[in-house]
């Protein structure tokens, strides 16, 4: 009679497992915990204890580690001097070891983990079967993960035996088991040890990429073992092409902003790693209509992302636009059913809940990696910061925090532009400050009154819809009541600014009161933090500090 050992920590699926082994004739061998399962399921098992002739000693540490199981699981069946000594020796071979190890990493996880608890959570003789029955997987069928129990009850049902391909593939997936477990105990023993840190980087194979960033590179998708929020690893694409190397790297950074926004409903739209429109809205069509009126020249193939379900009202505004990527929590049946009508058009429901404070960021460099926390902070925004005699209004300070919210996630040197809770001009990755706002200040005031008013219809700014037709902030002009606009439409009009670092000089604030600027946010910390200060008190233009630079490289 075949025998089975069977001893599990994650007993899911173990007992029907068990039973199907039975009803092959199979005969079960287990420990402790395990076999009083399997005896209370009705099913026949013998003691390795039996098998042994040995008790399980020192509180359980040792019950498996003797000749009778290890000679079992090693001895070669095509050697004859192997099976003479079984046989001499009194030892039947183990053709199937169904083994999965204690739960290190779960007691590691409480927060109030003992030294003590974590070391007996430290498996020994279960990792010594899984190695030796991979070890002689041509003979040997080791099973680690309740996922292959069905395969191998199917092979056996079958064939009376597993195939040497499925037992060569069970092999290879014991030792990951193995080689993930250690590195869990060595990395958390060498912290309790004040070791130098070793770093062990644990990824799935996600999808192959037809290529990377070009058509000559080769590329693969890899994901985390765990699940966590506002990752295309785990999005479910309900349309579309399969996604490339550059839409995950573009998708990334678009879910990356949408983190930000949680109170109010957010659009962004992205190409090319940094945002080309955004908006905050009463609904998710307000927030949309902002986000494209930013920019329609640059969401032209770009990628875009909500923060709340997608309605048929924002989909129908979305589906005359060429767009690689729509994201969204969820989608209405029916607006999915009119997105999903452009065939190329992928349509990704993404997680957007949960933690996200313990994930890494990591760059290659050549012979090396970069690790970082990602830059989840965001400092909150008070009169307190204000560092000038102009004091931004409520408005502005709404305007100042949604600006604030997305330079950090401007390649720097960064500056943007907003006004009314919409995304209005984006400088990005410049060799210097004064360049990135330049350009953010210039494709601002290249908008129209008539896209600001119809963008916020909806919101409290209605007095601009007077001034449709009239050129926003240009440069050198946009006085407000000296042009004839009117106090309300001066206050609709008052754009502000953020900047990513401090500026080093204040040729970024004489720009900016050019261009009509009302309120700048910026971290300070320069030496010359004094010459930009005055130059706002002169200007009349209001000024926070936060003291937090958001660096993006």
């Amino acid at each position: 009679m075949k025998r089975a050992l069977i001893s599990v920590s994650d007993k899911t699926g173990v007992v029907e497992f068990a039973r199907e082994l039975v009803s092959l004739g199979w005969e079960l061998l287990s420990t402790s915990g395990t076999m009083r399962m399997l005896k209370e399921a009705g099913l026949p098992v013998t003691s390795v204890s039996d098998v042994t002739g040995f008790p399980e000693i020192c509180d359980g540490r040792v019950k498996t580690l003797h000749p009778k199981i290890h000679g079992a699981l090693l001895a070669r069946r095509d050697i004859p001097d192997h099976m003479r000594q079984l046989e001499e020796n009194g030892i039947g071979t183990i053709d199937i070891v169904c083994v999965n190890l204690y739960p290190f990493r779960e007691t590691i996880a409480k927060p109030d983990v003992t030294m003590e608890d974590a070391i007996e959570h430290i498996d020994i003789g279960g990792p010594s079967m899984v190695r030796s029955a991979a070890k002689n997987w041509e003979s040997v069928t080791i099973v680690v993960n309740p996922e292959d129990y069905a395969t191998v009850i199917s092979e056996l049902k079958a064939n009376g035996q597993t195939s040497l391909e499925t037992r060569l593939q069970l092999s290879a997936k014991a030792y990951t088991h193995t080689a993930e477990y250690d590195m869990a105990i060595s990395t958390w023993m060498r912290a309790q040890a004040g070791l130098p840190e070793k770093l062990f980087l644990e990824y799935d194979i996600c999808q192959p990429l037809r290529y990377g960033e070009n058509p000559h590179q080769d590329a693969k998708f890899f994901k985390t073992p765990t699940e966590v929020p506002y990752s295309l690893a785990t999005a479910e694409q309900l349309n579309g092409k399969e996604l490339s190397y550059n839409n995950i790297q573009d998708a990334n950074a678009a879910l990356n902003i949408v983190r930000e926004f949680k109170d109010k409903p957010f659009a962004v739209g992205l190409k090319h790693m940094n945002p080309c429109g955004a908006g905050v809205g009463e609904t998710i069509a307000e927030a949309w209509t902002k986000a494209y009126e930013g920019d329609k020249t640059s969401i032209f193939g770009g990628i875009v992302a909500f923060n709340r379900e997608v309605d048929l009202k924002t989909a129908e505004m979305l589906k005359p636009i060429f767009l690689e990527i729509v994201m969204a929590p969820s989608f209405a049946p029916d607006a999915l059913e009119l997105l999903c009508s452009k065939k190329n058009l992928r349509v990704l429901k993404v997680k957007m809940d949960g933690d996200v404070t313990k994930q890494m960021a990591c760059v290659s460099v050549n012979g090396g990696l970069l690790v970082q926390n990602q830059d989840l902070s965001i400092c909150p925004l008070s009169l307190d910061q204000c560092v000038t005699k102009a004091k931004p209004t409520e408005e502005q300070m709404k305007d100042l925090e949604f600006t604030w919210k997305m330079v950090k996630h401007v390649k720097s040197n960064a500056i943007v532009v907003g006004c009314g809770g919409m995304l209005l001009g984006v400088g990005a990755g410049q060799m210097n400050r004064v360049g990135s706002a330049e350009i953010a200040l210039k494709q601002a005031s290249a908008a129209s009154l008539d896209e600001v008013a119809s963008a916020g219809k909806d919101s409290e700014r209605s007095d601009a819809g007077s001034l449709r037709g009239t050129p926003l902030n240009p440069p050198r002009g946009c006085r407000g009541v000296e042009e004839g606009i009117g106090d309300a439409g001066a206050k609709a009009l008052a754009l502000v600014l953020a900047s990513d670092a401090f500026f080093p000089f204040d040729d970024c604030v004489t720009l900016a009161a050019e261009y009509g600027v009302k309120a700048i946010v910026q971290p300070g910390g320069s030496i010359r933090d004094e010459d930009s200060i005055k130059k706002c008190d002169e200007l009349g233009i209001a000024m926070l500090f936060t003291g937090e630079r958001h660096f993006k490289h």
